[in-house]
């Protein structure tokens, strides 16, 4: 058999060892509101006239305000902003111009200048805007008080503030990108004084941005001459300290010359000494050296040993005399004897020239001894002279670091005077001779059309803001109900499977179309008891209730469907009438005083002595009366339980007609006997979220919930493919039933 819904079908297509189970508490989880286009199409036909009507509205509305709307107009004037202006004079502008990379961060503080309160008073000052009616009139303005003869200045400055805010609240300025020219605009009511407030704008822009050059010129040239005298005085007076301490010290102070020109420099007489006695007992030094070497070289060596004397003339001469006073010497010594008077008269001879080449050697040794005794002498008196300059050149030295500040702070005031001077002098040729960077391109002109209300734009924005709303109210309508209107709701809305869809009788007589076999009644809950021995491992369950959020609903018709059709398959089924507040199946038995189910509660009656037969095969009844006083009490009793149990031995099926769950406590005490539940849906009604709280307290008690069955549900009304296939599919082979 074709399953009803794409949800059952996928339920009754399961294996039955490995049924899909659906945890009650996913039912409370909420909706889920996907983007669906089909979705979305059912909710905007749903909510045409709604949506239909927010539209309409929000169109009128804004057709409305736009004519009510008093019109305005808009002009503006084009003022080009240089970043620099042509020198007149170099270095004759205060101001320094930016930079080319910081070009947009100057063009933005000119924008800021233009929004400035301060040019905006002085627009409203030279108009005369704060005492003029027009003024007021065209920006929509209450218009103050006309000045009256001895008003205080405070209230002057006050009526100059109001104006000036009024007159920001008008302005609008434009910068195009990758452009220097400023579009300065405005709004008003009246479209000569637009054009009027642009025009005194722009040039009020234009004066102010000269005044400010000039103002900044005269300030610097005022700062500067207060400065050069400042300057000047402390010039002099480091001098004045310069000259004393350089003349308590004794230092000379000289010019530079040559590239040096304009430089100076101090002369120390103790420098200058101490730098030649240095030189000088250094050569001394040398001397002394190289004498000492000398004599220590020849002092302990005989005469005739050392150059100096050898190479001495006189000793020379001797030396020659010698040698021939000892050649004769030889010549008589070989002619006569030693004791011969020419023999002994040479010898005397020799002898006196040997002492004269002694003689004369010693002094040679003694002259080099002398010159050696001199260089020490002259090194030892020069280092004195030098140790003595040493001191004094130290302490001179000492007196130098104080002149050297002297001097730096001298220097410092003649570098900051001759600055200030040669910028004062700039400054001062240069003033009243400044260019401005800012021109005027184009003058504002009257506008000839109003800019604003604009009624094709407004009603295009109405349409939208009315669609917009239209969709969220749509949006949170369909959020917030929870009526099931199709199949799919089911497990959008609920989380559960739906297992039968029971549409709406299209005769009056409900029970003639549940017996009539090719009804679409009898054909829908047939599909559902088909759907039901799918819903667990075991198949069909044993004991089965079947309840509901709220009354009238189709729990007591869907339980009796429920039984006639499994009777008729052969299945021993119990129907047992739970509800004990507002029972109904005595009323189809036409037997008001028939004992039942509380008869056997309260243990006044057994299970055979209160069963009713149907007159159906495999088909017995258990009705709910009497009715008791306190039904809870008794459902929440034990003997429920044994009646479950033994009526489980008696019969295939047992089904449970329970009463609605919400407000009652009868529905939970019997769901702890059976095996589990089916739960009704109307979907004809808006449950207002009833059917999620009983849900949720199903959830509470871990009651086992097998499925949804939809019930009193129309396919035409419904929507969407599935309607239309679930009327035509129980309408096949019903030739009494017209054809959609």
């Amino acid at each position: 058999m074709v399953s009803i819904d794409k949800a059952a079908h996928n339920w009754s297509a399961q294996d039955a060892s490995e049924p899909v189970q659906y945890p009650v508490n996913e039912a409370v989880s909420g909706p889920s509101f996907d983007f669906n286009l089909r979705q979305i199409y059912l909710a905007v036909r749903r909510n045409s006239i709604w949506l239909a009507a927010i539209v309409v509205a929000f169109v009128v509305l804004g057709v409305a305000i736009t004519m009510l709307i008093t019109p305005k107009y808009t002009t503006s004037a084009k003022v080009m902003v240089e970043q620099t202006s042509p020198e007149i004079i170099k270095g004759g502008d205060v101001n320094p111009e930016a930079d080319n990379w910081d070009a947009d961060r100057f063009l933005q503080t000119q924008l800021d200048i233009i929004r400035s309160k301060a040019l905006a008073i002085r627009v409203v000052r030279q108009a005369k805007l704060a005492n003029d009616s027009r003024f007021y009139q065209a920006l929509g303005a209450d218009i103050p008080d006309t000045v009256q003869a001895g008003v205080r200045q405070q209230t002057v400055a006050v009526r100059e503030r109001q104006a000036t805010d009024l007159l920001l609240k008008a302005l609008s300025t434009n910068l195009p990108m990758n452009s220097r020219v400023v579009e300065i605009g405005f709004t008003t009511r009246s479209a000569n004084f637009s054009a009027q407030l642009a025009n005194a704008y722009a040039d009020a822009y234009i004066d102010n941005n000269l005044s400010r050059k000039f103002d900044s010129s005269l300030y610097a040239r005022q700062f500067l001459q207060d400065q050069l005298e400042q300057t000047r005085t402390r010039l002099e007076t480091s001098e004045r300290d310069l000259n004393r301490y350089s003349r308590a010290a004794g230092l000379i102070r000289l010019a530079g010359q040559g590239e040096a020109k304009g430089e100076e420099s101090a002369l120390s007489v103790t420098n200058d000494a101490l730098v030649q006695l240095n030189t000088a007992a250094s050569a001394a030094t040398s001397d002394r050296i190289a004498a000492e070497d000398g004599w220590k070289t020849i002092a302990n060596q005989p005469v005739l040993s050392i150059s100096q004397v050898i190479s001495n003339a006189a000793v020379q001469s001797l030396l020659t005399q010698k040698a021939q006073l000892e050649g004769q010497l030889a010549d008589e010594k070989a002619r006569h004897l030693d004791d011969y008077p020419s023999v002994r008269s040479l010898k005397a001879q020799i002898a006196g020239v040997n002492s004269r080449i002694d003689t004369t050697g010693q002094s040679i040794k003694r002259s080099v001894y002398l010159e050696y005794q001199a260089a020490l002498e002259k090194e030892q008196s020069l280092k004195a002279q030098v140790a003595g300059l040493r001191t004094d050149a130290l302490t001179e030295q000492d007196r130098g670091v104080q002149y050297n500040l002297l001097k730096r702070v001298a220097d410092t005031n003649r570098a900051l005077y001759d600055a200030l001077l040669e910028r004062y002098n700039q400054i001062n040729a240069s003033a009243g001779s400044s260019s401005n960077n800012v021109s005027l391109i184009d003058r504002a002109e009257v506008p000839q059309v109003p800019s604003s209300p604009n009624l094709l734009f407004n009603s295009m924005l109405s349409l939208v803001l009315g669609l917009l709303v239209g969709a969220a109210f749509v949006y949170l309508r369909e959020l917030l109900d929870d009526r099931i209107r199709e199949p799919g709701d089911v497990e959008q809305k609920l989380g559960l499977p739906l297992l039968g869809l029971i549409p709406t009788s299209p005769s009056d007589d409900v029970n003639m179309d549940l017996v009539a076999p090719k009804s679409m009644i009898y054909e829908a809950y047939h599909s559902l008891v088909t759907n039901l021995q799918y819903v667990s491992a075991e198949g069909l369950p044993s004991v089965l209730a079947v309840t509901s959020s709220g009354e009238g609903e189709g729990k007591s018709t869907t339980s009796w469907a429920i039984a006639a059709d499994l009777a008729r398959l052969g299945k021993n089924v119990l129907l047992i009438d739970a509800d004990l507040r507002r029972p109904s199946l005595h009323r189809k038995l036409n037997t008001p005083d028939q004992r039942g189910l509380t008869d056997v509660l309260i243990g006044q009656a057994s299970l055979n002595d209160v069963l009713v037969s149907s007159g159906a095969a495999n088909l017995t009844y258990l009705t709910a009366l009497p009715i008791p006083p306190d039904p809870t009490i008794l459902l929440g009793g034990a003997n429920l339980g044994r009646l479950i149990v033994e009526a489980r031995r008696r019969f295939d099926v047992i089904i449970v007609d329970c009463p609605p769950l919400l407000g009652l406590s009868d529905t939970p005490s019997i769901a702890r006997h059976v095996d589990g539940l089916l739960f009704m849906v109307d979907a004809s009604g808006f449950h207002r979220g009833a059917v999620k709280a009983a849900l949720r307290r199903l959830a509470l008690i871990k009651a086992h919930v097998y499925g949804v069955v939809l019930s009193k549900f129309d396919p035409k009304s419904s929507g969407g493919d599935y309607g239309y296939y679930a009327y035509n599919y129980y309408s096949y082979g019903n030739t009494e039933l017209p054809r959609s």
